[in-house]
């Protein structure tokens, strides 16, 4: 029962999990278990004659415990298997994208280069390189793969296969590193310098652990929010040719309903309430928009999902869409802020 207290309240943490991002993860766990018992109980009361339904709540549920899971494995083993995890999740993000790439075979040769430059970014942000970091991909990586691509002498739609690769490599790559790059900003406010700038590599804290769930748990809790909303009130769509099951009455109920969420849970992070409250509400909100924006991408390709790495789910895009929008934003307002 010592160590327990102990670790509860992080004077004896496990990797990155230990009193806030403890409490958080076992909090996460808690919802889930009533998620769980809920679904199990309309399946078997009010969805006997929907087996389809019910298959695919079934799935949704249990993917969301792989999920948490899978997150809650890498926070205990430690920084480094939080960053290969989401460098491991960006590869495959790729490929999904890759695959709705409409003349992919024509820019193989540029192509093949992101599987060099993915693991050579997430390598920066071990090392904790900020500097390196934050513009690799949007300078170094944005000017090289044109002019690997010029090189092959193809120009026919030059233009639109280049921006496809920089926007494919940017959203799954780029933006998704954000969310590990959380881990690293204590790393500043503890010791009052810029953020993990020559700081070890794999010295992120329980701090920055509870950063990257305060945001997992905001904004993944406002899609939920969002969908709960919509369906219960939602009647007006916000973009109908894009998403017509968004509606503003889901994505205002959705939203403000995340942003108390996140007023509610200032505690585990270094905010006052008002400021977790204004970081959720901002979160959500790009959150929403990165939702739609690959909404638009799967119109425009003619797909449903961009893969079936999730049970129930789809790719792990479809998963990330909101998070890719939220992350860098919210990354940056703390690091400026707050650091």
């Amino acid at each position: 029962m010592t160590w327990l207290h102990n670790f509860l309240n992080g004077s004896h943490p496990v990797g990155l999990i230990g009193g806030q991002s403890a409490w958080l993860l076992v909090g996460s766990v808690a919802v889930l278990l009533v998620a769980t018992a809920l679904v199990e109980t309309i399946s078997a009361v009010w969805l006997k004659d929907k087996p389809k339904f019910k298959s695919e709540l079934r799935q949704r549920t249990w993917a969301w415990w792989i999920m948490i899971g899978a997150l809650g494995l890498t926070l205990l083993l430690g920084e480094t298997a939080v960053i290969v995890l989401f460098a491991v999740l960006s590869l495959v993000g790729l490929r999904e994208m890759a695959a709705l790439l409409p003349e992919r075979r024509r820019d193989r040769h540029t192509i093949i280069w992101l599987a060099v430059i993915t693991p050579l970014h997430y390598w920066f942000l071990w090392e904790h390189w900020y500097g390196m970091f934050a513009v690799f991909i949007p300078v170094y990586a944005f000017l090289f793969l044109p002019a690997v691509a010029a090189l092959q002498g193809q120009t026919r739609t030059f233009m639109y296969r280049a921006a496809s690769v920089q926007w494919a490599l940017m959203v799954c790559v780029f933006a998704v590193s954000h969310v590990p790059a959380l881990l690293q900003l204590p790393v500043g406010m503890e010791l009052g310098r810029a953020v993990a700038e020559g700081s070890d590599p794999g010295s992120g804290g329980t701090q920055g652990a509870a950063l990257m769930l305060f945001l997992v748990i905001v904004v993944q809790g406002s899609d939920v929010l969002q969908y709960v909303w919509g369906k219960t009130l939602g009647k007006h769509p916000v973009a109908p040719s894009v998403s017509p099951n968004k509606t503003w009455e889901g994505l205002i109920g959705g939203v403000l309903s995340a942003t108390a969420l996140g007023a509610a849970l200032w505690w585990a992070t270094p905010f006052t309430p008002w400021q977790a409250a204004a970081l959720a509400f901002v979160s959500c909100v790009m959150g929403f928009l990165g939702g739609l924006v690959m909404s638009s991408i799967k119109r425009d390709r003619g797909v449903k999902d961009f893969g079936s790495a999730i049970p129930g789910h789809g790719g792990i895009m479809d998963r990330f869409d909101s998070l890719v929008f939220a992350a860098p934003v919210f990354f940056h307002l703390v690091r400026f802020f707050f650091t």
